[in-house]
This record gives C-alpha cells, sequence and structure tokens, in this order.
C-alpha cells in the first residue's frame, strides 16, 4: 500500500476519544501507530517518520498545531466535520475523514470505527484509504459544503439528543419512564430508513389534527411551548410539501 513499508505508519496529535478511537481501530486492522503527542508536547517533528499525521485536537486547534508541525513526506489529516482543507497548511498533502459516528470514549469508538459506518472524506487519496482500512463507506465534501454538512450531522445526533431531553422532561410529568419511548423512537428512525422522513411522518401535525395539537399545548409547561410549537410547525411543512421549509414557514 505504501513504497518501502509493509503497512502504513500514524501518529495523532491530540489522542481524545476520537483520536484514540482512530489509532486503536487502524491499529486492530494492522497500521503502524506511533507514540501520541498529547496537549503541550512539541510538535515540530510529527511528521518524520510516519505515512500519516492525523491533528484530533478540538477544531479551534487545528489551524494552530498544523502550523506549528514542520513540513515532511507525511500527510496530514483532520477530523474535523465543519473544516476545510486550508485550517492545515502549510503543508501540501492534506486531507480530511470525519467518521459519522457518535465516539463516546476510545474503546467504543474504536468498535464502532470497524462497524461499517460512513465517512465524509476530502483532499489526499490517503482520506479514502483510512475509510477503506476501517471497511467504512465514504462521501465525498468539498470545503464549500462542509459547515452545512456538519450542520446536518449535529442535527442527526445532537439535536435529537436534545429532543429526548424533552421527551424525558414530558414523560416525567406523566410518571412514565424515558426507557417506555425509545422503541416508538427508533421505530420511527427506521421508518425513516425505509421510507424517507416525509412517508414516515405520523402524528397529529401530519393528519392536521389541531384540536389534538392545542391538548397538547394546554397541557405544556409554558418552557416547553417554543420546542414542541417550533417541531409543529416543521412536521405541518414536512407533511404538507414533502420538505422542510428552511424560512420555517408552513406551506
Amino acid at each position: 500500500m505504501w513504497e518501502g513499508e509493509p503497512v502504513p505508519s500514524l501518529r495523532i496529535i491530540g489522542p481524545g476519544r476520537a483520536g484514540g478511537a482512530l489509532a486503536g481501530a487502524l491499529s486492530r486492522v494492522g497500521w503502524t501507530i506511533e507514540s501520541p503527542l498529547r496537549r503541550g508536547e512539541d510538535v515540530r517533528a510529527a511528521a518524520v517518520g510516519v505515512d500519516v499525521v492525523v491533528v484530533a485536537t478540538p477544531d479551534a486547534q487545528i489551524a494552530a498545531i498544523a502550523g506549528a508541525v514542520e513540513p515532511a513526506d507525511a500527510v496530514l489529516v483532520h477530523l474535523a466535520g465543519s473544516l476545510g482543507l486550508d485550517v492545515l497548511a502549510p503543508h501540501d498533502r492534506r486531507g480530511a475523514v470525519h467518521p459519522l459516528l457518535s465516539l463516546p470514549n476510545a474503546e467504543l469508538g474504536a468498535d464502532r470505527l470497524l462497524a461499517g459506518g460512513w465517512f465524509a472524506v476530502a483532499g489526499d487519496p490517503v482520506a479514502e484509504q483510512i475509510v477503506t482500512a476501517l471497511g467504512g463507506r465514504s462521501v465525498a465534501v468539498a470545503d464549500a459544503d462542509r459547515a452545512i454538512y456538519h450542520a446536518a450531522a449535529c442535527v442527526a445526533a445532537n439535536h435529537v439528543v436534545a429532543l429526548l431531553g424533552q421527551v424525558e422532561r414530558l414523560a416525567a410529568l406523566a410518571g412514565v419512564p424515558l426507557e417506555a419511548f425509545l422503541e416508538l423512537t427508533a421505530g420511527s428512525v427506521a421508518n425513516v430508513g425505509a421510507l424517507g422522513p416525509a412517508d414516515a411522518l405520523t402524528g397529529p401535525a401530519a393528519r392536521g389534527d389541531l384540536a389534538t395539537i392545542e391538548r397538547h399545548r394546554a397541557a405544556l409547561p409554558p418552557a416547553e411551548l417554543p420546542l414542541y410549537d417550533a417541531l409543529v410547525v416543521a412536521a405541518r411543512d414536512l407533511a404538507s410539501t414533502g420538505t422542510a421549509d428552511p424560512a420555517g414557514r408552513v406551506r
């Protein structure tokens, strides 16, 4: 795969949840993982003697770290979903690999990285080679599209979790545990996968049952109404058009 070496070698800068998970996963499939560099350590020679350097620091630190690494033959790669390749200047060979996965810790994250998930890639072919080694599926996302792509990823993960926080709060008022609703959520997600969002949508907003919606609103604590109301608008719009209206209008 790499001229002069039987397997690729890689060094992580910032071996936290994402960096540690990637190192663990690639180690399991035969890559050579060199000693990582942690916060406060000298990174100037990080690209010497390895094929790939992965900058897995918080997004705000990537440009500074990349700028401090002295250019060598290694490809510099970051894991940030919303950033382009410009943050890896002045290195000529640059890549991006963003896993569309939740990586809660290094060990569980390594398992998930090897489970055949999706990755957004850009830049040097090494990004695609990393995904192939992990057994994943890749989609190329250009620099100009990365912010909107990452926004979609945040909605798919973080915002769904925030919504389940509201489910937990409302369910508690009725004396019902959150766990009772999780199969309902999982089934809805499965329906989206099978049918698409518009055809998977059910409930009072989808069928235009305004009386039920008003009963909900009368029962909800005032602090819960803004989120509920916003999602009713989104659901009614999806039901009527098949797509979400970016302005949040019911059409």
